[in-house]
């Protein structure tokens, strides 16, 4: 029974101000489509900040999590169960081999595990990047370059050294014999899609064999076929690999890969967890993988990808488009991002706005055609919508 006061002021009587107000309360969803309390229905191209991988109520997803919650909810970490074994195998090999994994229940926690462990190579100093994102907590906001979402809480660990995205000159003047890891994005998510150069990844590698540094990947968003395949990194070879989001497609988890002598950093009593790896999460994030095999998703994001940055980038009040796969990211013409995810919303589609000129679309890797179809008729008038109403 819907109560007769309205979600938003139920919201901020009872739950901290860290988001503002909600634009809407979902009740369902089925694949890529959401539904309101209203009974409103929206082509959902958030999927949670790119994390509902096989959209909402997939049913391989739900019957994985039925069946393990049906023998063993939760164990610590003196025990193992066979989900925990069978997702860190199946990651390993989608990496390339040679690793070993560290679970975590988000991709924050996940940079986290990778922030101590490149303590323990003796070294202290990190070298990020400008435009990176990597998380709020603590150690991983310290590798953050967002000035407001740092400032607030300065001083924060480490001794971190920002240079621009996508310029391998800058990133080898700063990396040193002291360095203990370069931490970079594959693409940058948070900062609207942003792709580097060709070869800066390979440049990045180079830097860090020359300097013994470790080269650490965060993939928390790119990871888990977002971008048509199942690392963006693929074809270079990282020391440390950080994942979540689309892992376990909507259930909270993360994981933190090293490859090579990189894995036996952390040792017992170094780190640990009391929820990473619980054997629901990881027969969650077990039934995502083999649901993009079978379904052939990767091969799906890629066509659909293409369809959707050729429809949109079409108009001429869309000067850019950028991205792989279902990681796309739009620039307008003006400053009009939140009233294009106004006008969206309005019409029946969840976008997302990362700065005020740029528009982020990270939908399910089950999205239909039918939603592309939808999008495209409808991105005329919603830029038309924007654009009056900024007027």
């Amino acid at each position: 029974m819907s109560s007769p006061v309205g979600f938003a002021e139920r919201y901020a009587g009872s739950l901290m101000n860290t988001f503002g107000p909600p634009k809407l309360e979902l009740v369902r969803g089925e694949g890529a489509r959401v539904w309101d309390a209203d009974g409103n229905e929206y082509v959902d191209y958030l999927a949670g900040i790119a994390v509902n991988a096989l959209g909402h109520a997939h049913p391989a997803l739900v019957e994985a999590v039925t069946a393990q919650l049906q023998t063993l909810g939760h164990v610590s970490n003196f025990f193992t169960t066979g989900p925990q074994l069978e997702l860190a195998e199946a990651l390993v090999e989608i990496a390339g081999g040679g690793a070993r994994v560290f679970f975590t229940n988000s991709g924050t926690e996940a940079n986290e595990a990778a922030f101590k462990l490149s303590r323990r190579t003796g070294r202290t100093h990190v070298v990020a990047t400008e435009g990176g994102f990597h998380g709020r907590t603590m150690g991983a906001l310290a590798l953050t370059s967002k000035e407001a979402y740092r400032t607030p809480f300065e001083p924060l660990p480490g001794e971190v050294t920002f240079v621009p995205y996508g310029d391998a000159d800058a990133l080898a003047a700063a990396v040193t014999d002291r360095t203990a890891a370069v931490v970079l994005e594959p693409i940058q998510g948070e900062a609207g899609v942003v792709v580097p150069p060709a070869g800066y990844l390979a440049a990045a590698r180079r830097t860090a064999d020359e300097t013994g540094a470790l080269l650490w990947f965060d993939e928390v968003q790119t990871g888990m076929g977002r971008t048509g395949r199942w690392l963006a990194s693929e074809g270079v070879r990282p020391d440390v690999l950080t994942l979540a989001k689309g892992l376990a497609g909507g259930f909270p988890i993360g994981a933190c890969l090293a490859f090579g002598a990189a894995a036996d950093l952390l040792q017992p009593g170094n780190h640990g967890t009391t929820f990473g790896g619980n054997p629901v999460a990881c027969a969650a994030g077990l039934a995502v993988i083999r649901t993009i095999e079978q379904e052939g998703l990767l091969d799906r994001a890629t066509v659909l990808g293409r369809r959707l940055r050729d429809g949109l980038g079409a108009d001429d009040r869309v000067t850019e488009v950028r991205g792989e796969g279902l990681l796309i990211g739009l620039d307008l013409s003006s400053e009009v991002s939140a009233e294009v995810v106004a006008a969206a919303l309005r019409r029946g589609f969840i976008l997302n706005n990362p700065t005020p000129r740029r528009i982020r679309l990270v939908p399910p890797l089950v999205l239909a055609d039918a939603d592309v179809d939808a999008l495209l008729a409808a991105w005329p008038g919603i830029l038309d919508d924007a654009m009056e109403g900024a007027a």
